[in-house]
């Protein structure tokens, strides 16, 4: 296998780890009596990741496939892009998170919004792995953020 398989395989691999065990690690960022309670009974948090998870690698391949130009190839593009999905993401999850909620007359905003402060640090996180795993067959945009 070459080194281009390894680091996808790498992320990819992060990834679903990050997905299964989504409880322990936003738990160890993030508790609040109730919520977390309530985060936990109602299973968001693996659904939480898994949203973040997709955001992170669909941003990543729109900038290195979709987009792929040679004008659009610099680093500050791709920071762009990752201040996109790291915004993008957790609003998202926000929404879900909140009609999960309000489905069970459950009130905790405050709360959610701390949360997804929480989550707007995994999105940045995911959105770096999945960009580090699948940029190497960009035509255009491989070099970005960092020459190889």
């Amino acid at each position: 296998m070459d080194k281009k398989g390894i680091y996808l395989i790498s992320g990819i691999v992060a990834t679903v780890l990050f997905c299964i065990f989504s409880t322990e690690l936003y738990e160890g960022m993030f508790t609040a009596p109730g919520f977390s309670d309530a985060m936990y009974n109602h299973s968001i948090y693996p659904l939480v990741a898994t949203i973040t998870a997709a955001m992170a690698w669909v941003g990543a391949a729109i900038y290195y496939y979709a987009i792929n130009s040679v004008r659009f190839a610099r680093w500050w593009h791709w920071l762009c892009v990752l201040a996109i999905v790291t915004i993008l993401a957790p609003i998202v999850c926000y929404l879900v998170n909140s009609s999960i909620f309000d489905e069970e007359n459950l009130s905790y905003a405050a709360e959610m919004v701390s949360f997804q402060g929480v989550n707007l640090l995994f999105a940045a996180a995911l959105f770096v792995v999945a960009s580090f795993s699948m940029r190497w067959w960009s035509s255009n945009c491989r070099h970005t953020p960092f020459p190889q």
